[in-house]
């Protein structure tokens, strides 16, 4: 069955703080979402720490760079059918519900055993 990478993204400074009732809220809606996708999610991946390095022929410098237009937060590995199925995981995960976020889905090129 096809894999596939979500790639979770933000626009930096568009969402404010959740105040603790939406907290709470987001927090449920993820675990029913979790609940009801358990059979897709491979990996449920997670938040990415601030910074890192970006490596080319070149050499390596610091990154992600701070004047990009989104902010790449997490990931996740999910299988599904076709892509149709694992957009449907996508469009109800909770993150599409954040204002100025959005999920990326890239499928997993199988590649050829030895």
């Amino acid at each position: 069955m096809p894999k596939y990478l979500f790639i979770q993204r933000s626009v930096p400074g568009e969402s404010q703080r959740p105040s603790p009732a939406q907290m709470q809220a987001m927090f449920a809606a993820f675990n029913a979402w979790k609940e009801k996708f358990k059979d897709r999610i491979l990996d449920m991946g997670g938040p990415l720490k601030p910074g890192g390095k970006v490596v080319t022929g070149s050499g390596t410098t610091d990154g992600p760079f701070v004047e990009a237009k989104e902010i790449v937060g997490g990931y996740m590995l999910v299988v599904a059918e076709n892509l149709e199925a694992a957009l449907e995981v996508a469009r109800e995960s909770p993150p599409t519900m954040i204002p100025g976020s959005s999920v990326e889905v890239r499928e997993i090129r199988e590649t050829e055993s030895s």
